[in-house]
């Protein structure tokens, strides 16, 4: 795969010269294009061989274009904050914004390559990487992202001849490092392992581009026209998105029945029971969150449910059980221009606790799923690829220790008609109701067909969704509870197995 980067390829300086002054102008229009039209960000992953001159193109890339509208972010060693969550997390909070271009070294592939080259990673785990790597890839570009992975190549030749060159220049010698020498006794095995997860990593949509990267004209350029004629193709492209091949319906239901019919929405609480099972369970829930065993934890509580069943309310008892300092509740609304120029995702992955915490959602990422499918928002080929990368996401959670409770608080017609009203002649409950809840209502219909679609294709074995009889608020803010501290008892269960 690497043999026709080991060759000698050369530009001299004249040449380069000349084709460097048209690629910068080029380069510098395609990028105020980009930004202006705001449909795609960029993700340039920088990989390779040490010494083969991946910083200094990047170095070069900022003199050609604008830097203001580049982010170049290193990730070495993991920090405590992001040990704490899913390996992914660290990447997420640093994808940059439509419009924008990233540059990411020390990026997934180079983990795993490391990992791989050190024997820290064995196969089944390079095999889970490299899945979660393609799946993040696809889920971004889905989003509008461009992703352009380089590996800069030098023949263990020239590597050698290159540390030979520079380890006595007293000018230069700054410029090796611990891992350039490293990297020259395990070269051999570095490049078997870049060559087995090129291979299976380059896709149509986040293709491998390798650099010969022993002269600094020919990568320079190489890497420039790449970028520009990509930059360029994107621009061209048609704003109209043709539909996905598998965005068809995962299920047809026959009898039009779904969980919901199951839900016996007659079931109380009296006054008495309510009191005595609240305080119980909120003091059960204080006691577990302050347990010692909490700290391989997190836990994440996402609240759905019909306008007026009583979310607020619930998510209100939980609260009073804890220290405000353990706790997030985090309110979802129509995202911001800042939450649309990034991944749909985006917005909820920044607010994952870290290990110890509790983050509530009022409202979720399954808005994709609901509101928007329901009310048009967003084309049929998002929501339906969107329990796909919902279940992703649900499973990396899992996976970094985040005990995660869904519940959807479910009201019947009636019941929902009759808090309207009492929301509209209360006061101090009048600002609860708005002309967009009365639209909604009228869509229940369909609000219903989407819950029932949602329950069934988002109801995993590591995340399942929680349905709550919400008829009678005091039955389902103690079922809310409850549900909360046997997730949290069985997470800690399983530590011991």
């Amino acid at each position: 795969m690497f043999e026709s980067a080991e060759i000698d390829h050369v530009i001299d300086k004249a040449t380069f010269a000349a084709e460097e002054q048209v690629l910068r102008e080029a380069l510098l229009e395609v990028q105020y294009a980009l930004r202006e039209q705001g449909r795609h960000a960029v993700i340039i992953l920088i990989n390779g061989i040490e010494g083969a001159g991946k910083g200094e193109t990047v170095k070069l890339l900022n003199e050609w274009m604008d830097p203001r509208l580049i982010q170049v972010s290193t990730f070495d060693q993991q920090t405590d904050e992001e040990l704490a969550r899913p390996p992914a997390w660290r990447y997420w909070r640093q994808l940059p914004p439509k419009g924008r271009i990233g540059i990411f070294f020390g990026n997934w592939y180079s983990q795993m390559l490391q990992g791989r080259v050190h024997g820290d990673l064995k196969k089944d785990q390079l095999n889970g990487a490299i899945e979660g790597a393609l799946g993040l890839e696809q889920m971004l570009c889905n989003e509008g992202t461009l992703i352009f992975k380089f590996w800069f190549h030098l023949s263990k030749k020239q590597m050698l001849g290159r540390l030979e060159s520079l380890k006595d220049d007293p000018l230069h010698s700054w410029r090796l490092s611990p891992l350039d020498w490293q990297q020259s006794k395990t070269y051999d095995k570095f490049v078997r392992a870049g060559e087995d997860v090129l291979r299976r990593t380059s896709r149509d949509y986040s293709p491998w581009y390798i650099v010969a990267g022993a002269d600094a004209n020919y990568r320079s350029l190489t890497v420039g026209r790449i970028l520009l004629e990509g930059l360029q193709a994107a621009l061209r492209s048609n704003t109209e998105r043709a539909p996905l091949p598998h965005a068809t319906p995962l299920m047809t239901r026959t009898d039009q029945r779904s969980l919901l019919d199951s839900l016996d929405m007659r079931l109380s609480l009296a006054k008495a029971d309510y009191r005595d099972q609240l305080v119980r369970e909120q003091a059960r829930l204080a006691q577990l969150m302050r347990d010692k065993r909490m700290r391989r934890h997190a836990l994440v509580a996402v609240f759905e449910g019909n306008d007026a069943a009583g979310k607020g309310g619930a998510i209100r008892r939980v609260a009073a059980a804890l220290d405000p300092r353990q706790y997030r509740i985090v309110p979802v609304a129509a995202p911001t221009d800042e939450e649309r120029a990034q991944p749909y995702l985006w917005r909820f992955w920044r607010h994952i606790p870290a290990r110890g915490k509790f983050t509530v959602f009022d409202r979720s990422w399954y808005g994709r799923v609901l509101v928007e499918r329901v009310e048009g928002f967003c084309a049929p080929e998002d929501w339906l690829r969107a329990y796909g990368e919902i279940n992703d996401f649900e499973e990396q959670l899992s996976n970094a220790g985040v005990v995660l409770v869904k519940f959807w608080l479910a009201i019947d017609e009636q019941t929902q008609l009759q808090r309207f009203r009492e929301r509209e002649s209360n006061p101090v409950k009048r600002f609860k109701i708005t002309e967009e809840d009365w639209r909604n209502r009228e869509k229940w219909p369909l609000y219903r067909e989407a819950v029932g679609d949602m329950v069934d294709r988002t109801s995993t074995r590591l995340a399942p969704w929680t349905l709550v009889e919400a008829n009678d608020k005091q039955y389902a803010r103690v079922k809310v509870l409850r549900t909360l501290n046997d997730a949290l008892e069985a997470a800690f269960e399983r530590d011991v197995r």
